[in-house]
């Protein structure tokens, strides 16, 4: 017998399956759509259904107690492939923007969905620092709901339109384009130093940019681009005296961060991991001087020092 999963309807049947499918004495259904269970021929399946090697079962959920049945049984298992809960993802979010879905989700543009691709960004970067396992899940999906919106609402510019597809074949040839030791015949690399070496070479062809910063976010949070400057200028050979040498604040703190990123040092991670630590330290002062009375929000640089976590 065989069981071919589906539960992602969207997704298809497996080409594997096909033919098992179309060979099959009797298809059976457990827990799938009505239409797409018509679609294949397949008959509601019994409770008592018996391990055969002509009939297949179709079934939405690997833990439905018949698939596991069959499972221990000895059946053969076909699964959508990697990657079918995208194209599920996908068509949610389609339905969502068409006429008939939501009026909300209708009305959004690039420029109104901007803040919570920024936003989500940060919490998910909050999930990845904690080890929060249950939240990278979930964050990663708010991250990738931000992309398919994104592309959706690209579908539609009159213009220049272009859908998630599009997106997807365009990040397919640039990972295949930058990995020519893995999908071609391009020198062996021997470390994750030199590939990263490679990468940025490629991609300095591929785009043929004039300028050793040209393509650095200058968006992206000001620790974090003056490290990034000043990774992308060591690499181009410009000398540290060459930084902005004004004896200001901000000045002093590009150097530090631009030094720092030179040396292999993230600057904005390190920056917000004592940032963190700091905010802890402040929440457990207020919460040991509440423990003795006192008013956290009129505490004086003394009641703080003798509060403060050792």
């Amino acid at each position: 017998m065989t069981v071919v999963l589906l539960p992602y309807p969207d997704a298809g049947v497996p080409p594997t399956a096909v033919p098992v499918l179309r060979a099959a004495h009797a298809v059976y259904a457990s827990g799938v759509d009505g239409a797409l269970a018509d679609l294949l021929g397949a008959k509601p399946a019994p409770e008592d259904l018996v391990p055969n090697d002509a009939v297949v079962l179709i079934a939405a959920d690997a833990d439905d107690p018949l698939v596991r049945a069959m499972v221990a049984a000895g059946s053969r298992v076909i699964a959508q492939p990697p990657g079918a809960a995208l194209v599920e993802a996908a068509a949610v979010m389609d339905r969502l923007r068409s006429p008939g879905g939501c009026p909300w989700d209708a009305e959004q543009t690039h420029d109104s969905l901007r803040q919570y691709l920024v936003e989500e960004t940060y919490e998910l970067l909050e999930a990845l620092e904690d080890g929060d396992r249950a939240a990278m899940r979930e964050e990663l999906g708010d991250v990738l709901l931000q992309v398919l919106f994104h592309a959706r609402v690209a579908a539609e510019d009159p213009a220049d339109p272009f859908d998630v597809d599009a997106v997807a074949s365009a990040l397919v040839d640039k990972l295949v384009g930058r990995h020519p030791h893995v999908f071609g015949e391009g020198e062996h690399v021997h470390t994750a130093a030199h590939q990263q070496v490679r990468w940025e070479e490629l991609k300095q062809a591929e785009k043929r940019r004039e300028s050793s910063v040209d393509g650095v976010a200058l968006g992206q949070p000001a620790v974090a681009l003056a490290g990034k400057l000043g990774q992308r200028t060591g690499r181009a050979g410009l000398p540290e005296d060459l930084f902005p040498q004004e004896d200001t604040v901000a000045a002093a703190l590009f150097r530090m961060a631009a030094v720092a990123r030179r040396e292999g040092v993230d600057p904005e991670g390190e920056l917000r991991a004592v940032a963190r630590r700091f905010a802890a330290d402040v929440r457990a002062a207020e919460r040991a001087a509440r423990a003795e009375g006192l008013d956290a929000a009129t505490m004086t640089a003394d009641a703080w020092r003798a509060h403060w976590p050792r």
